[in-house]
């Protein structure tokens, strides 16, 4: 993913509401599964990382995105932002600047 890319989900992203919650028990099974089902229909997520988690969420992040094969777009203090194409091609609907 290029610059002008990054920059364009990063827009895109401004407006989403997180989709899911991270707190205590930090990253689980069952929280990746979930990140992994959003990302078909959506492409583009959110995801709050809670005061009482006390893991990084630059690490949640890079490990969700090794785990669900997306890519991270930003990293804003306890909000995650994370991209994957849809693997169905009626289910794309961003389109990426080259």
């Amino acid at each position: 993913m290029n610059s002008r890319q990054r920059a364009y989900l990063k827009g895109l992203a401004m407006n989403l509401d997180p989709i899911m919650q991270i707190g205590k028990a930090s990253l689980t099974e069952e929280n990746v599964a979930a990140v992994a089902e959003a990302m078909e229909p959506r492409e583009l997520i959110k995801i709050s990382v809670l005061k009482n988690c006390a893991d990084d969420p630059k690490i949640i992040a890079a490990e969700i995105a090794k785990l669900t094969r997306s890519e991270v777009v930003q990293v804003i203090g306890k909000k995650i932002v994370l991209y994957k194409q849809a693997d169905e091609p009626k289910n794309r609907k961003i389109n990426l600047p080259k």
